[in-house]
């Protein structure tokens, strides 16, 4: 089993195939979750103070889900906990309920291949657990594992909860489930209007309404039988005044791939294509999310080329900075300045955004727009978040962070990925426009302002669409992280080692082609960020750090960052990936320095001490 913050996952299928789509998960996969949430229970139950802490527990659609689930919900009413079952739940979903108890453990594997499973922990600030805390966890966990008789402990966990309590907390679970919707509900308005006041939210959706009116808007959701089957989706955005399109959703009903990347992404663009065809014109966006339905990746239909295209990840990602970032700016100027912002989010002269290492530079420009600091971590969604609370209680402002590398955005106050946030990201760009008060005061729309604050006023207009936005975003080549190329295999155990011995390889390429490398690619030196948890550290001379990532940027003559390689050894899946991004430049040159990326790494696998 991998351990890491963003979840703990293994095959969990009893044939330990990973494409296996078999509900059962075996005797010795049951006994490994009655350890599991028996760590889980003593750790809720120190953190919260309470003997009887309340826990939400949830799952996603697959198979194998419900049979983890049962084993959970008997080990922690063994425990003595208060225990809240959701079923079927989106990780955004049982993340906003969670909020209003003690915590929550959630059953899923994310985007991973359907016969994988795994679990992840939070407390009730809306987010999973820290590195630091699932250390802890982690420490507990394996210290059980190791214990001589750790079946039979395992075995009478499970077998502490009574069938009448067990049976009690199935036949809640309808109610559990309807209270979580309008939770959540409640707390995606907050997100997307950026207040928790109603009336805030109400000049925020009644604008957005207005624009619909004149010009319909319509979604398509390739749900693949995910976990928001059975979450707000159609509800709020047909509620909203948007035509929602769902398909494949049935829950479990998987029909293909479950990561939302372009190959996948092709399914919600055939239908989009298909509607368009039969005449439905309001058709202009779509997504699809992954299997617990935090992280939903865009498609979107092309005016100028009259077809549905796939919006890559880190595009899909500056779009939805490049959007909040703008409507923060939008609120301040054609919002009313009687208290309708809530005071945690209230505007602020230092205002930032938090994203992962291999984020595209896209976003460094972005906030350069904007006037806005970046801050960098290491990949994962738990650092992210942690790093963005830090910097909140600095006095920042951060309305927008998220892991551009993966698709999907946290908007405030979530802690987690949202792809209704995403969306409606690009709706707020689409819907509010240029508008004139009463008194006759003009207000410019959130395209008008990123034209204005980018220097591109020249490629505003007035009857703009999802592809004239596109092409104001910075230009930059970027390796999708679900290409083949974009991961290796790598025999050394120690990453540390790897990467020292990638230093010396590097730097001795560097002696040898850094006249063809300015000559080609205008690269007069180099820099190495390293990234571990919510810290990095830049320009290091040691690029030793473990398992955290490492970024080498090349700079050119005016010391401006051109473009970078990054690796890092996967946390989820048994993988390295790397990745290159490239401001500019075509798609040779991000092939070319991939490939010698490759080269070096796979060169410094073999390498002998």
């Amino acid at each position: 089993m991998i351990l890491s913050a963003s979840g703990w996952r293994k095959i969990f299928t009893e044939s330990g195939d990973g494409e296996d789509s078999s509900p059962s998960i075996g005797q010795m996969n049951t006994l490994l979750v009655a350890l599991i949430a028996q760590t889980f229970a003593e750790y809720i139950s120190t953190a919260s103070g309470k003997r009887a802490a309340s826990i939400a527990v949830g799952r996603d659609t697959r198979p194998t889900g419900k049979a983890i689930a049962d084993t959970v919900l008997r080990v922690l009413l063994g425990a003595g906990l208060d225990v809240h079952y959701l079923d079927i739940t989106a990780a955004p979903e049982i993340m906003a309920y969670a909020r209003n108890i003690d915590g929550f453990l959630y059953i899923s594997a994310s985007h991973n291949p359907v016969g994988h499973n795994g679990i992840k922990f939070g407390l009730n600030d809306g987010g999973v657990l820290p590195g630091s805390e699932v250390k802890k966890l982690i420490a507990s966990f394996e210290e059980k594992c190791a214990f001589s008789n750790a079946e039979e402990r395992a075995a009478r966990y499970a077998a502490r909860a009574q069938g009448e309590a067990l049976d009690a907390v199935y036949q809640k679970s309808p109610l559990y489930k309807k209270v979580a919707l309008q939770i959540y509900e409640d707390f995606i308005r907050t997100a997307v209007t950026g207040t928790n006041r109603l009336d805030g939210q109400d000049a925020v959706f009644n604008a957005m309404e207005l624009s619909l009116e004149a010009q319909p808007l319509s979604v398509v959701c390739d749900m693949n039988g995910s976990a928001r089957t059975l979450s707000i989706d159609k509800a709020f955005f047909t509620g909203c005044g948007i035509g929602f399109i769902p398909f494949n959703s049935e829950p479990g009903e998987i029909a293909h791939e479950i990561i939302p990347e372009p190959e996948n992404l092709v399914q919600c663009a055939d239908r989009m294509q298909q509607l368009r065809q039969e005449g439905d014109t309001s058709v202009l966006l779509g997504y699809m999310p992954d299997c617990d339905g935090d992280r939903g990746n865009i498609v979107y239909w092309n005016e100028k080329t009259g077809e549905a295209d796939v919006v890559a990840a880190q595009e899909g990602f500056a779009l939805c900075v490049l959007a909040e970032s703008a409507f923060s700016c939008w609120k301040d100027d054609t919002l009313p300045q009687s208290g309708l912002l809530s005071k945690a989010n209230k505007f602020s002269s230092r205002r930032a955004v938090v994203v992962n290492c291999p984020t595209s530079m896209r976003i460094e420009d972005i906030c350069s727009a904007f006037g806005m600091e970046l801050f960098r971590v290491e990949v994962g969604e738990a650092n992210v978040v942690e790093l963005a609370r830090q910097k909140r209680n600095e006095g920042y402002e951060v309305r927008i962070i998220g892991e551009g590398s993966n698709g999907g955005n946290i908007t405030w106050p979530s802690s987690v990925r949202d792809p209704v946030a995403t969306v409606f990201a690009i709706i707020k760009l689409l819907t509010l426009r240029d508008s004139t008060d009463a008194n006759g005061t003009v207000h410019k729309g959130l395209f008008h302002i990123w034209c204005e604050k980018s220097d591109q006023l020249f490629k505003y207009k007035e009857d703009f669409t999802v592809a004239d936005i596109l092409d104001t975003l910075p230009a930059y080549t970027t390796t999708g992280v679900s290409e083949p190329r974009a991961t290796l295999k790598i025999s050394t155990q120690d990453k540390g080692l790897l990467k020292a011995r990638f230093q010396k390889i590097f730097t001795e390429e560097w002696a040898s082609h850094k006249d063809e490398l300015e000559a080609i690619y205008g690269f007069h030196s180099y820099e190495a960020d390293l990234t571990n948890g919510t810290k990095e550290r830049r320009n290091a001379a040691d690029w030793n750090n473990g398992t955290g990532g490492l970024k080498i940027r090349f700079l050119d003559d005016k010391q401006k960052t051109r473009a970078f390689i990054w690796m890092r050894p996967s946390g989820t899946e048994p993988v390295f990936r790397i990745l290159c991004d490239v401001k500019d430049g075509d798609d040779g040159a991000e092939r070319s320095l991939l490939r010698w990326e490759s080269a070096m790494l796979t060169k410094a696998d073999a390498a002998e001490d």
